[in-house]
């Protein structure tokens, strides 16, 4: 198996609510590394050019509105399979879809409120590792 990064946003509801540890944890628990992290509050312009991809997208407005509403963490993950695996520790986009036990089940409130975000892709993690972090801020192995 491969050892891989993905990235993690742990969105602004799920920080107004205190859970930023209870997140951390599912995703330590999940078997995956916690590389780099630190909080930001995205600007609208920023959260649109994170979103940029879902431009077209009835939900585009409300999204980016959403994400720049307060601040966020956002992370880099690492470990095998970090993005399938991240991905489960997630769970369904919509909350009432997901597993017991997993970030959004746990800590999400309904589709757009759904506590965190996980890159779906390789091409996708670089991208979004790359938005918010440098090469000095990765922790190296």
């Amino acid at each position: 198996m491969a050892i891989e990064r993905t990235f993690s946003i742990v969105k602004p509801d799920a920080v107004a609510k205190n859970a930023i540890g209870g997140v951390l944890n599912l995703i330590e628990q999940g078997g995956l590394m916690v590389i780099a992290s630190k909080m930001i509050h995205m600007s609208k312009a920023e959260a649109e050019g994170f979103y940029a991809v879902h431009k077209e997208r009835p939900f585009f407005g409300d999204l980016t509105t959403f994400m720049s509403e307060g601040p966020c963490v956002v992370s880099v993950l690492e470990g095998e399979n970090a993005i399938a695996r991240y991905r489960e520790v997630l769970g369904a986009t919509n909350p009432e879809e997901a597993d017991a036990g997993t970030v959004r089940k746990e800590f999400g409130t309904n589709i757009e409120r759904n506590a965190a975000h996980g890159s779906d892709a390789t091409d996708t993690a670089a991208f979004e590792i790359g938005y918010f972090f440098n090469a000095l801020e990765i922790r190296q192995r």
